[in-house]
Protein backbone atom coordinates (compact mmCIF):
# COMPACT_ATOMS: atom_id res chain seq x y z
CA UNK A 1 0.00 0.00 0.00
CA UNK A 2 1.26 3.74 -0.90
CA UNK A 3 2.43 6.08 1.58
CA UNK A 4 0.09 8.70 2.14
CA UNK A 5 1.86 12.29 1.40
CA UNK A 6 4.43 12.96 3.61
CA UNK A 7 6.37 16.31 4.54
CA UNK A 8 10.01 16.72 3.03
CA UNK A 9 11.10 15.85 6.66
CA UNK A 10 9.36 13.07 7.26
CA UNK A 11 10.37 11.55 3.76
CA UNK A 12 14.30 12.30 4.51
CA UNK A 13 14.12 10.75 7.40
CA UNK A 14 12.31 7.62 5.94
CA UNK A 15 14.71 7.15 3.45
CA UNK A 16 17.54 7.69 6.11
CA UNK A 17 16.05 4.94 7.90
CA UNK A 18 15.28 2.65 5.54
CA UNK A 19 11.46 2.95 5.87
CA UNK A 20 8.25 3.23 3.30
CA UNK A 21 8.10 6.40 1.36
CA UNK A 22 5.38 8.35 -0.83
CA UNK A 23 8.20 9.20 -3.03
CA UNK A 24 11.68 9.47 -3.12
CA UNK A 25 13.30 12.00 -1.15
CA UNK A 26 15.07 14.97 -3.17
CA UNK A 27 18.52 16.59 -0.94
CA UNK A 28 21.89 17.49 -1.42
CA UNK A 29 24.15 17.18 1.38
CA UNK A 30 27.00 19.73 0.10
CA UNK A 31 25.17 22.20 -1.52
CA UNK A 32 22.39 23.82 -3.24
CA UNK A 33 23.52 27.09 -4.27
CA UNK A 34 23.15 28.06 -8.06
CA UNK A 35 23.71 31.81 -9.15
CA UNK A 36 20.17 31.49 -10.11
CA UNK A 37 19.08 30.99 -6.48
CA UNK A 38 21.41 33.99 -5.94
CA UNK A 39 19.83 36.51 -8.37
CA UNK A 40 16.44 35.61 -6.66
CA UNK A 41 17.42 35.38 -2.70
CA UNK A 42 19.17 38.62 -3.53
CA UNK A 43 22.05 36.90 -1.49
CA UNK A 44 25.09 36.30 -3.11
CA UNK A 45 28.85 34.48 -2.75
CA UNK A 46 31.14 35.37 -1.16
CA UNK A 47 29.06 37.30 1.52
CA UNK A 48 26.92 34.10 1.67
CA UNK A 49 29.64 32.28 2.84
CA UNK A 50 29.63 34.48 6.63
CA UNK A 51 26.94 36.54 6.45
CA UNK A 52 23.75 34.21 8.77
CA UNK A 53 20.89 36.24 7.02
CA UNK A 54 22.18 36.07 3.51
CA UNK A 55 23.73 32.14 4.20
CA UNK A 56 20.23 31.31 5.27
CA UNK A 57 18.35 32.94 2.98
CA UNK A 58 20.10 31.40 -0.03
CA UNK A 59 19.76 28.01 1.38
CA UNK A 60 16.02 28.53 2.29
CA UNK A 61 16.05 28.59 -2.05
CA UNK A 62 16.76 25.07 -1.77
CA UNK A 63 13.41 24.18 -0.48
CA UNK A 64 11.17 27.32 -1.26
CA UNK A 65 12.26 27.58 -5.39
CA UNK A 66 13.79 24.18 -6.17
CA UNK A 67 11.57 22.43 -4.22
CA UNK A 68 14.12 20.10 -2.51
CA UNK A 69 13.48 18.46 0.78
CA UNK A 70 16.64 19.78 2.57
CA UNK A 71 17.69 22.78 3.25
CA UNK A 72 21.69 23.27 3.66
CA UNK A 73 23.35 26.39 4.53
CA UNK A 74 27.21 25.55 4.31
CA UNK A 75 28.45 25.88 0.52
CA UNK A 76 31.68 25.17 0.96
CA UNK A 77 34.27 23.38 2.96
CA UNK A 78 36.21 25.90 4.17
CA UNK A 79 34.94 27.91 7.40
CA UNK A 80 36.64 25.80 9.93
CA UNK A 81 39.80 26.32 8.30
CA UNK A 82 38.97 30.40 7.75
CA UNK A 83 38.37 30.24 11.55
CA UNK A 84 41.61 28.14 12.21
CA UNK A 85 43.21 30.81 10.57
CA UNK A 86 43.99 30.29 7.07
CA UNK A 87 44.64 33.27 4.68
CA UNK A 88 41.12 32.90 2.64
CA UNK A 89 40.30 33.94 -0.77
CA UNK A 90 36.27 33.65 -0.44
CA UNK A 91 36.26 33.52 -4.46
CA UNK A 92 33.58 34.75 -6.16
CA UNK A 93 29.50 33.67 -7.89
CA UNK A 94 31.69 31.35 -9.94
CA UNK A 95 33.88 29.97 -7.64
CA UNK A 96 34.24 28.68 -4.06
CA UNK A 97 36.88 29.46 -1.09
CA UNK A 98 40.08 28.51 -1.15
CA UNK A 99 43.12 28.18 0.96
CA UNK A 100 45.83 30.49 0.38
CA UNK A 101 48.50 29.77 3.03
CA UNK A 102 48.88 26.70 5.43
CA UNK A 103 49.25 28.58 9.20
CA UNK A 104 50.23 25.28 10.77
CA UNK A 105 54.24 24.30 10.03
CA UNK A 106 54.34 21.39 12.85
CA UNK A 107 51.47 19.78 13.67
CA UNK A 108 52.25 19.41 17.18
CA UNK A 109 51.24 23.41 17.23
CA UNK A 110 47.69 23.00 16.99
CA UNK A 111 45.51 23.96 19.52
CA UNK A 112 41.82 24.66 19.04
CA UNK A 113 40.87 28.59 19.78
CA UNK A 114 39.28 28.95 23.00
CA UNK A 115 36.88 31.34 21.21
CA UNK A 116 36.55 28.83 17.94
CA UNK A 117 32.68 29.06 18.24
CA UNK A 118 32.74 32.89 18.42
CA UNK A 119 34.99 33.14 15.71
CA UNK A 120 32.64 34.58 12.73
CA UNK A 121 32.67 31.99 9.89
CA UNK A 122 31.40 29.72 12.27
CA UNK A 123 29.49 31.93 14.51
CA UNK A 124 27.41 32.96 11.50
CA UNK A 125 26.90 29.40 10.44
CA UNK A 126 25.62 28.76 13.40
CA UNK A 127 23.19 31.31 13.49
CA UNK A 128 22.00 30.34 10.02
CA UNK A 129 20.96 27.30 11.35
CA UNK A 130 19.00 28.80 14.07
CA UNK A 131 16.94 30.64 11.66
CA UNK A 132 16.37 28.19 9.61
CA UNK A 133 15.46 26.21 12.11
CA UNK A 134 12.67 28.63 13.12
CA UNK A 135 11.43 28.81 9.67
CA UNK A 136 11.34 26.04 7.81
CA UNK A 137 12.14 23.18 10.78
CA UNK A 138 8.97 21.66 11.36
CA UNK A 139 8.90 20.54 7.64
CA UNK A 140 12.02 20.50 6.28
CA UNK A 141 15.21 18.83 6.81
CA UNK A 142 17.84 21.21 8.37
CA UNK A 143 21.45 19.89 7.00
CA UNK A 144 24.38 21.25 8.71
CA UNK A 145 27.99 20.12 7.97
CA UNK A 146 31.32 19.82 9.52
CA UNK A 147 34.72 19.37 7.70
CA UNK A 148 36.36 16.15 9.08
CA UNK A 149 40.34 15.87 10.40
CA UNK A 150 41.82 14.51 7.19
CA UNK A 151 40.28 17.45 4.39
CA UNK A 152 41.30 19.91 7.71
CA UNK A 153 44.61 18.80 8.10
CA UNK A 154 45.10 19.81 4.12
CA UNK A 155 43.73 22.69 4.65
CA UNK A 156 45.72 23.55 8.07
CA UNK A 157 48.77 21.83 6.79
CA UNK A 158 49.14 20.98 3.16
CA UNK A 159 48.71 18.04 1.16
CA UNK A 160 51.90 17.12 0.08
CA UNK A 161 53.25 17.51 4.13
CA UNK A 162 50.48 15.63 5.20
CA UNK A 163 50.72 12.80 2.74
CA UNK A 164 54.75 12.58 3.28
CA UNK A 165 54.35 12.40 7.04
CA UNK A 166 52.12 9.45 6.40
CA UNK A 167 54.27 7.29 5.52
CA UNK A 168 57.60 9.34 7.21
CA UNK A 169 55.87 10.05 10.52
CA UNK A 170 52.61 8.47 10.60
CA UNK A 171 52.68 8.77 14.85
CA UNK A 172 52.65 12.38 14.04
CA UNK A 173 49.35 11.92 11.32
CA UNK A 174 47.56 10.08 14.01
CA UNK A 175 47.60 12.61 16.68
CA UNK A 176 47.05 15.95 14.32
CA UNK A 177 44.12 13.84 13.14
CA UNK A 178 42.79 13.31 16.72
CA UNK A 179 43.40 16.62 17.73
CA UNK A 180 41.65 18.30 14.50
CA UNK A 181 38.47 15.74 15.21
CA UNK A 182 37.91 17.55 18.14
CA UNK A 183 37.40 20.64 16.29
CA UNK A 184 34.56 18.42 13.82
CA UNK A 185 32.98 17.32 16.75
CA UNK A 186 32.85 20.28 18.39
CA UNK A 187 31.63 22.36 15.31
CA UNK A 188 28.93 19.38 15.10
CA UNK A 189 27.40 19.42 18.75
CA UNK A 190 27.44 22.99 17.55
CA UNK A 191 24.95 22.63 14.93
CA UNK A 192 22.76 20.23 16.40
CA UNK A 193 22.39 22.77 19.62
CA UNK A 194 20.99 24.97 17.13
CA UNK A 195 18.96 22.95 15.24
CA UNK A 196 20.29 20.73 12.70
CA UNK A 197 18.37 17.80 12.05
CA UNK A 198 21.24 15.48 10.12
CA UNK A 199 24.67 15.89 9.72
CA UNK A 200 27.35 16.25 6.41
CA UNK A 201 30.54 14.71 7.39
CA UNK A 202 32.92 16.11 4.37
CA UNK A 203 36.36 14.08 4.37
CA UNK A 204 38.02 14.08 1.32
CA UNK A 205 40.00 10.32 1.74
CA UNK A 206 39.89 10.17 -2.18
CA UNK A 207 41.50 7.39 -4.02
CA UNK A 208 43.39 9.21 -6.54
CA UNK A 209 45.45 10.28 -3.09
CA UNK A 210 44.61 7.64 -0.54
CA UNK A 211 44.67 4.06 0.09
CA UNK A 212 42.02 2.08 1.57
CA UNK A 213 44.60 1.18 3.95
CA UNK A 214 45.49 4.42 4.97
CA UNK A 215 41.80 5.21 5.39
CA UNK A 216 41.20 2.30 7.84
CA UNK A 217 44.39 2.97 9.77
CA UNK A 218 44.25 6.61 10.01
CA UNK A 219 40.61 7.79 9.57
CA UNK A 220 38.20 4.97 10.20
CA UNK A 221 38.33 4.97 14.01
CA UNK A 222 37.49 8.56 13.91
CA UNK A 223 34.66 8.32 12.22
CA UNK A 224 33.80 5.21 14.42
CA UNK A 225 34.39 7.48 17.40
CA UNK A 226 32.35 10.56 15.58
CA UNK A 227 29.20 8.79 14.93
CA UNK A 228 29.20 7.24 18.17
CA UNK A 229 29.43 10.83 20.45
CA UNK A 230 27.06 12.34 18.08
CA UNK A 231 24.20 10.37 19.75
CA UNK A 232 22.84 8.91 16.46
CA UNK A 233 22.33 11.72 14.55
CA UNK A 234 22.10 10.85 11.06
CA UNK A 235 25.33 11.86 9.36
CA UNK A 236 25.93 11.66 5.56
CA UNK A 237 29.48 10.93 4.64
CA UNK A 238 30.59 12.52 1.85
CA UNK A 239 33.82 11.72 -0.24
CA UNK A 240 34.83 13.05 -3.83
CA UNK A 241 35.41 10.34 -6.51
CA UNK A 242 35.85 6.44 -7.14
CA UNK A 243 35.39 4.52 -3.61
CA UNK A 244 33.95 1.27 -4.61
CA UNK A 245 37.45 0.17 -2.90
CA UNK A 246 36.93 0.86 0.30
CA UNK A 247 32.83 1.52 0.44
CA UNK A 248 32.81 -1.63 3.05
CA UNK A 249 34.64 0.41 5.43
CA UNK A 250 32.81 3.50 5.12
CA UNK A 251 29.52 0.99 5.86
CA UNK A 252 31.44 0.66 9.12
CA UNK A 253 31.63 4.12 10.28
CA UNK A 254 28.11 3.97 12.11
CA UNK A 255 27.23 6.56 9.53
CA UNK A 256 24.00 6.54 8.30
CA UNK A 257 24.50 7.53 4.69
CA UNK A 258 27.12 8.10 1.69
CA UNK A 259 26.54 10.97 -0.69
CA UNK A 260 28.84 9.21 -3.73
CA UNK A 261 30.25 9.96 -7.08
CA UNK A 262 28.50 9.47 -10.26
CA UNK A 263 31.84 7.65 -11.64
CA UNK A 264 30.82 4.46 -8.92
CA UNK A 265 28.72 1.61 -9.75
CA UNK A 266 25.59 1.60 -7.60
CA UNK A 267 24.33 -1.89 -7.69
CA UNK A 268 28.59 -2.49 -6.53
CA UNK A 269 27.93 0.57 -4.17
CA UNK A 270 24.47 -1.52 -2.60
CA UNK A 271 26.50 -4.55 -2.69
CA UNK A 272 29.15 -3.53 -0.80
CA UNK A 273 27.16 -1.70 1.87
CA UNK A 274 24.61 -4.21 2.51
CA UNK A 275 22.38 -3.13 4.63
CA UNK A 276 24.79 -0.93 6.87
CA UNK A 277 24.41 2.50 5.54
CA UNK A 278 21.88 4.34 3.01
CA UNK A 279 23.89 5.74 -0.46
CA UNK A 280 22.39 9.02 -2.28
CA UNK A 281 23.75 11.10 -4.92
CA UNK A 282 25.44 9.70 -8.14
CA UNK A 283 23.66 12.15 -10.44
CA UNK A 284 27.00 13.66 -12.64
CA UNK A 285 26.85 17.86 -11.80
CA UNK A 286 29.22 18.88 -15.39
CA UNK A 287 27.53 16.52 -18.14
CA UNK A 288 23.93 16.24 -16.71
CA UNK A 289 22.81 19.00 -14.35
CA UNK A 290 25.38 22.03 -15.88
CA UNK A 291 25.62 21.04 -19.22
CA UNK A 292 22.30 19.04 -19.79
CA UNK A 293 18.89 19.45 -20.80
CA UNK A 294 15.75 18.44 -18.87
CA UNK A 295 15.15 15.33 -20.56
CA UNK A 296 19.08 14.51 -19.74
CA UNK A 297 17.78 14.90 -16.21
CA UNK A 298 14.77 13.40 -16.06
CA UNK A 299 16.72 9.90 -17.58
CA UNK A 300 19.42 9.85 -15.04
CA UNK A 301 17.50 10.72 -11.91
CA UNK A 302 14.65 7.99 -13.09
CA UNK A 303 17.93 5.23 -13.66
CA UNK A 304 19.38 6.16 -9.97
CA UNK A 305 15.67 5.67 -8.82
CA UNK A 306 15.19 1.92 -10.57
CA UNK A 307 18.71 0.67 -9.00
CA UNK A 308 17.50 1.32 -6.06
CA UNK A 309 18.25 4.95 -5.07
CA UNK A 310 15.44 6.64 -2.58
CA UNK A 311 17.65 9.67 -1.24
CA UNK A 312 18.32 11.40 -4.76
CA UNK A 313 20.96 13.85 -5.24
CA UNK A 314 23.72 15.42 -6.92
CA UNK A 315 26.58 13.66 -6.45
CA UNK A 316 28.38 16.77 -4.54
CA UNK A 317 28.28 20.34 -4.02
CA UNK A 318 26.90 22.15 -7.60
CA UNK A 319 28.75 24.47 -9.86
CA UNK A 320 27.06 27.62 -9.27
CA UNK A 321 25.92 27.95 -13.14
CA UNK A 322 23.79 24.96 -13.03
CA UNK A 323 20.48 26.04 -14.43
CA UNK A 324 17.80 25.77 -11.72
CA UNK A 325 15.19 24.03 -14.61
CA UNK A 326 17.52 21.10 -14.44
CA UNK A 327 17.41 20.41 -10.38
CA UNK A 328 13.61 21.24 -10.63
CA UNK A 329 13.34 18.28 -12.93
CA UNK A 330 15.15 16.50 -10.19
CA UNK A 331 12.09 16.97 -8.05
CA UNK A 332 9.49 16.51 -10.82
CA UNK A 333 10.90 13.23 -11.56
CA UNK A 334 11.23 11.94 -8.38
CA UNK A 335 7.25 13.23 -7.58
CA UNK A 336 6.23 10.85 -10.67
CA UNK A 337 7.78 7.73 -9.03
CA UNK A 338 5.40 8.77 -6.36
CA UNK A 339 3.06 5.49 -6.93
CA UNK A 340 6.25 2.84 -7.21
CA UNK A 341 7.82 3.63 -3.57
Amino acid sequence: MMKSKMTPKERVFAALNGLELDRPAVINPTSNATFESMQRSGSYFPQAHFDSDRTAALAAAGYSILGFDTVTPYFSVHLEAAALGCKMDWGNVDDLPTVLEYPLKDPEDFRIPANFLERKPVKSLLKSIKMLKKTHGEKVAVIGKVIGPWTLAYHLYGVANLLTDVILDPKRVKALLNSLKEVSLLFAQAQLEEGADILTWADHVTSDLVSPKVYEEFLLPIHQEGAALLGGVPIILHVCGNVLDRLELFAQTGFKAFQMDSRNSIPEAFRLVKDKMQITGNINNPSTLLYGQAKDVKMEVAGIIQEGIRLIAPECALPTRVPNRNLVEIVKTAQAFRSKV
